[in-house]
């Protein structure tokens, strides 16, 4: 699917993407408000300062994906393949990232207060200046992480 062809979709009204593929798409500074891209392929989209509030991307395939100043607030990322995405500067607040794949993800400034991260593999992710209030990180694998406060996590 064609970034203009979701756009004008959206525009009259259709929110259910899933499944679509939009690898390496350009939808930076749009507004997708409750978008489902449920187990949809953004692998290297830039989705940078997009309105993705109260979307869903459970199991996406968003690889590499640029999420950098973008609106994820009570977005759900469950079971979602973030690794090497850029979410530097985003609003994940209240997003629910449960068993998603951070491996390598840039969360610098990121804001993940009240955040669910249970069981999620956050190895070598990059945490630099993130809010964390309130974040639930049970079971979730930090190993090599480096941490807000600039400290390496073990």
């Amino acid at each position: 699917m064609l970034p203009e062809e979701l756009l004008s979709r959206y525009a009259a009204g259709e929110r259910d993407f899933s499944r679509v593929d939009l690898s390496y798409a350009n939808l930076s500074q749009a507004s997708l408000v409750g978008i489902d891209f449920s187990r949809a392929n953004l692998s290297v989209a830039d989705l940078s300062g997009t309105n993705l509030s109260e979307s869903s991307f459970i199991g996406a395939k968003l690889l590499g994906t640029n999420f950098s100043q973008a609106n994820l607030s009570g977005a759900n990322l469950s079971r979602a393949s973030l690794s090497g995405a850029n979410l530097s500067g985003a609003n994940l607040s209240r997003a629910s990232l449960s068993k998603a794949h951070l491996n390598g993800a840039d969360l610098s400034r990121a804001d993940l207060s009240r955040a669910d991260l249970t069981e999620a593999k956050l190895n070598h992710a990059y945490l630099s200046g993130a809010e964390m209030r309130g974040v639930y990180l049970g079971g979730a694998d930090l190993s090599g992480a480096i941490l807000p406060d600039g400290t390496i996590h073990d």
